[in-house]
């Protein structure tokens, strides 16, 4: 499990971890709580170019359809393939084994830390 306090998060409940050019992206354990138990994620496939800010994958669990969204510009170059085979790491490990996609970018937009994501879901 990846320390929460050493990623950055979007306003749609995302979290970021950066190493190098590349961002490993998935879900916030918030998100995961509100969305119940995942059944199933359709995410993008490698080499797919995607765009911040928008959908590029869905999260359905047994209460609601959520949508995953890209928190930066550039190309797909994994999705977590355990994901698709076991859609409940999702909810047993967000920060884990629950990741969904890694994207290759060049640019890194401005992202919540960890303090200002937490006082985004105190509200």
């Amino acid at each position: 499990m990846t320390d929460q306090t050493s990623l950055q998060y979007t306003a749609e409940h995302e979290w970021v971890l950066v190493s190098g050019d590349t961002a490993t992206v998935g879900i916030t354990a918030y998100a995961a709580d509100k969305l119940g138990d995942v059944v199933y994620v359709d995410l993008p496939t490698a080499g797919s170019v995607v765009s911040g800010g928008t959908v590029v994958g869905e999260i359905e669990s047994t209460k609601s359809v959520g949508e995953l969204f890209a928190p930066i510009d550039g190309t797909i170059i994994e999705s977590n393939s355990a994901v698709d085979a076991d859609p409940s790491l999702v909810n047993s490990d967000p920060f884990g084994a629950g990741w969904l996609i890694k994207v290759s970018f060049t640019a890194l937009p401005p992202l919540l830390s960890y303090a200002d994501y937490s006082a985004l879901v105190a509200e």
